[in-house]
């Protein structure tokens, strides 16, 4: 045990984290599991579990495996990454596939291999990356728009727009990351200002294109429009019916829960194994499962900060922020969902829902920021810019 602890480096406590989320995560997913057992399989949720632990299996040897590569590495992989997310996000618009009836084509299939992989969570980590690397690099320049707008802004919006028409949610968050990210970065807020009027401006026409060729993007903005006014007018829709079972496992729950394994709105509540497994956390576990879950998260956003601060170079303190606050950001998004504070989006939690994407590159983003902890004694040489093709000659 003793060997395996000294080849674990970096911060311990996030270390803990993970593994607690990761272990815990298969008793809801168990439990859910049992409905899509009925409708997919033979009835069995075994090989729901068994799925769930290869993820996850695979998911920690990511982990594994990034964070001992030193992170200043990330700077120039995120130039070579780029064009490829590009290049993989044009392909999923052409040829994507549908999952368990989902009405977007958000996944690609990796040939020989029969696995599903949704793009848009890679390019999430890939365009965070690549943004902190620039920022770093003008962090002690005058700053002018006009010279930030091809090298930051061009790759940020091409990413989001290629997103965008099949996952509004996504775009949202991976949007709101990066301006998050940028203003941390320093960049001034009067180019910010001019930056979210141009997404505002791009997201009304993009609306008033798809109402006037309704054939393009098929269904896209009337869920979304219909998802925002059955949370604010409680119309009978589809959303309104996963929120409405999700309250009724939450009441359910009460302080102490139902028990392992024994919630009844699992078997009602569509993606209960997913986007609304927090509703049957609750359920099972009660209040106090309820904010141990929350807890942890808020610990983990509390170790990302110290990792951050105690980073001694800028790029860093910006990539701890751009890949690790998203993981925080989306599971309180998915938790407000489940309690109706925020409408239906789709949006999994980290480390606990099903689904391979998810958590592969939830333990990608985790391994980038395990690695800024342990090679804080590096710092002084990272802020130089590697050559990418250097970085492939290194690693071969």
């Amino acid at each position: 045990m003793r060997n395996i602890f000294q080849h674990i480096q970096g911060d311990k406590a996030i270390w803990a984290v993970v593994a607690l989320l990761a272990l815990f995560s298969f008793l809801p997913v168990y439990s859910a599991s049992s409905n899509l057992a009925y409708l997919y399989g033979d009835g069995s949720t075994l090989p729901f579990l068994l799925k769930h632990f290869a993820h996850l299996l695979l998911g920690f040897a990511i982990l594994y495996g990034i964070h001992k590569i030193p992170y200043h590495y990330f700077r120039g992989l995120s130039i070579i990454a780029l064009p490829v997310i590009v290049v993989l996000l044009l392909i999923t618009i052409a040829e994507g596939t549908t999952i368990e009836g989902a009405n977007a084509s958000r996944w690609i299939r990796v040939p020989f291999v029969g696995v599903t992989f949704q793009t848009s969570t890679l390019a999430a980590v890939v365009l965070m990356t690549y943004v902190a690397r620039y920022l770093s690099r003008i962090k002690d320049k005058q700053i002018t728009f006009k010279e930030t707008l091809l090298p930051l802004w061009v790759p940020v919006f091409l990413v989001l727009a290629l997103i965008f028409p099949a996952n509004f949610s996504t775009t949202a968050i991976i949007f709101a990351m990066v301006v998050v990210l940028v203003f941390v970065g320093g960049y001034p807020l009067k180019y910010l200002g001019i930056i979210l009027g141009v997404g505002l401006l791009f997201l009304t026409l993009f609306v008033l294109a798809a109402k006037a060729f309704p054939d393009v993007f098929p269904n896209r903005v009337d869920t979304w429009i219909s998802r925002v006014e059955s949370f604010s007018d409680n119309e009978d829709t589809e959303a309104d019916y996963q929120i409405e079972k999700a309250k009724i496992a939450i009441a359910s729950g009460g302080v102490t829960g139902l028990g392992p394994g024994k919630s009844v709105q699992k078997n009602f509540l569509p993606q209960s194994s997913s986007d609304f497994i927090y509703a049957i956390i609750v359920e099972e576990f009660g209040m106090l499962g309820a904010f141990f879950l929350l807890f942890l998260y808020l610990l983990l956003l509390f170790r990302l900060v110290i990792v951050a601060y105690k980073s001694d170079s800028m790029f860093g303190k910006l990539l701890v922020i751009g890949v690790g606050l998203p993981i925080v950001f989306q599971a309180l998004i998915n938790m407000a969902v489940a309690v109706e504070l925020f409408p239906v989006t789709g949006q999994t939690l980290p480390l606990i829902s099903s689904g391979g994407t998810s958590i592969w590159m939830t333990c990608l983003a985790l391994g980038m920021i395990l690695s800024v902890s342990a090679k804080r004694v590096a710092a002084p040489k990272e802020d130089k810019e590697q050559n990418p093709l250097d970085i492939l000659s290194e690693a071969l």
